[in-house]
């Protein structure tokens, strides 16, 4: 039989080993969950507020790409699908990856007969954000038939997914980066805060990013570091029709995940091989 480990079974094991480890501080865990719903609705109802004054964000373009309320609302669920996932498998693993560093759990990690990569990202889920994913199911079962002219066709429904699918794994990518600097910086304890400032980018739809100092930022956030795809592109799937004017960024958007796991990939096997046990 092979010595190779079964992936899926150690996953599995994460999973379920991080589930009993958060049942046994229920409170810590009712505490958390409540929190992070909490945070959820007060960005709903803030959206809810800016939408009693407008009709829509955009209004004016002459593409017809403003957004009403109900789209506008399937791109929020959009983002929280992906960055409450993100948040659940990655963020909290890219951020204690700099206390391995330091602690020298890196070297266990190291010995293990598994892709260090995965070992080191999902190894512990957040379990309390969950709620967040509950929240933007909720909120696109409600907003997604209230959208005009709403008609859902075989290609929405498979493509929608993927395209998720693939934002996720940009915005991991970003954070196995950013977790790969501890090993050059000796300990880098403000990863939640470079990836609030990058993906700050990635909530809202690209329109709002005009003018000329928009513009850059536009371009740099699409091309350069390809964070505003993440969501505005599976959102559009369902909220709106790819006009030709951004139809080229679905299949960039595919090119963009593949280069980001590719780079991530390449910048993690550098860091490791940079890596000096803690213990030499």
């Amino acid at each position: 039989m092979s010595s190779r480990p079964s992936y899926f079974r150690v996953f599995l094991t994460f999973v379920r080993n991080s589930l009993v480890r958060d049942m046994m501080f229920p409170a810590n865990f009712i505490i958390e969950t409540i929190s992070s719903f909490g945070w959820v609705m007060m960005n709903v109802g803030f959206y809810l507020l800016i939408f009693r004054y407008t009709a829509q964000i955009g209004a004016g373009t002459s593409d017809g790409s403003a957004w009403d309320k109900y789209q506008f609302f399937v791109f929020i669920a959009t983002s929280m699908f992906i960055n409450s996932v993100v948040q659940m498998f990655f963020m909290t693993n890219a951020d204690e990856f700099s206390e391995l560093i330091r602690t020298g759990g890196l070297d266990f990690a190291l010995l293990k007969p598994i892709d260090t990569q995965f070992l080191v990202s999902l190894r512990k889920v957040e379990w309390s954000s969950l709620a967040n994913f509950l929240v933007a199911a909720a909120l696109m079962i409600y907003a997604l038939p209230r959208v005009e002219g709403f008609h859902l066709t075989v290609w929405q429904v498979l493509l929608y997914p993927v395209y998720v699918v693939a934002g996720i794994a940009i915005l991991y990518s970003l954070t196995i980066v950013l977790a790969a600097v501890s090993v050059w910086l000796g300990r880098n304890t403000s990863i939640y805060d470079f990836w609030f400032y990058i993906t700050t980018f990635s909530r809202y739809p690209m329109e709002i990013y005009s003018g000329p100092i928009g513009g850059w930022i536009r371009w740099g956030f699409t091309f350069m570091l390809p964070v505003l795809i993440v969501v505005n592109v599976p959102a559009r799937m369902l909220a709106k029709p790819l006009t030709r004017e951004y139809a080229y960024l679905a299949l960039f958007a595919l090119a963009a995940t593949a280069a980001s796991l590719f780079v991530s990939r390449w910048v993690f096997q550098k860091a490791l091989v940079s890596y000096r046990s803690a213990s030499s």
